[in-house]
């Protein structure tokens, strides 16, 4: 009877340690996940010490919302706009607009066509301001190509979605950018292949294009694209 409550109790712990595994996302000996001799205090401790695979370097919290700082002239938020996962997706906003469509195209874009300024910030337009609130806003061409030009860029796959580890070169510390595709009419293009990010910064020459974030698994670039499209935005704080 002692040997079958022994065995009972170590297949529940290394159960358990595997369960605590699968959640916490970090790798463990299979050998040593199914020892029945482990202890509730010998798991905890494993659990305590075990790397937590690629979880991001939070720093704060702003309104309900994590952010990083990667030393650079803004923090960056970990999710995008209306995610609850930094690997997330979230939503896909047109340029200047701050909900989302059931379609994305040139008949119902409020900012076609039209002689906008720099939207960072600015209630109407800015779709990290609306959404998210207090200083939250998207970030300006300038900053997200310093995020290209001080940041060290590596193609992964975090919880099942392919994207950028994009790692501080200042102070190491990273954040997650999803390759979440586009929204075009009332169609998903490219998702899990390319990403796009939208800038609050407009195209001075070309008032139907805005700058964004165009990266795919062997490039990552400043691009334009048109007002009308659905792209993600990724939040910055001053």
């Amino acid at each position: 009877m002692k040997k079958l409550l022994s065995d009972r109790s170590g297949r529940v712990l290394s159960g358990l340690f595997a369960v605590a595994c699968a959640v916490l996302g970090f790798a463990v000996s299979a050998a040593f996940a199914a020892d029945p001799r482990m202890s509730s205090a010998e798991l905890q401790s494993a659990i305590d010490d075990a790397p937590r695979g690629d979880a991001q370097s939070v720093t704060g919290s702003l309104n309900g919302h994590d952010y990083v700082d990667l030393g650079l002239s803004v923090k960056w938020a970990t999710c995008n706009v209306c995610a609850e996962m930094p690997s997330d997706y979230g939503y896909y906003f047109a340029w200047g607009q701050t909900a989302i469509k059931s379609a994305y195209d040139e008949k119902n874009s409020k900012t076609d066509n039209k002689n906008i300024g720099d939207i960072a910030g600015k209630a109407r337009y800015d779709a990290a301001r609306v959404n998210w609130g207090d200083a939250w806003r998207m970030p300006t061409h300038a900053e997200m190509q310093e995020l290209i030009d001080k940041c060290t860029w590596t193609w992964i796959n975090q919880d099942g979605h392919n994207g950028y580890k994009v790692t501080s070169k200042i102070n190491g510390n990273h954040i997650f950018l999803p390759a979440a595709g586009s929204r075009i009419w009332s169609s998903f293009y490219n998702a899990g292949e390319v990403g796009y990010y939208w800038c609050s910064t407009p195209c001075k020459d070309f008032k139907r294009l805005s700058y964004c974030l165009y990266f795919g698994s062997s490039f990552y670039k400043m691009n334009s694209y048109s007002r009308n499209y659905g792209l993600n935005v990724r939040p910055v704080l001053e």
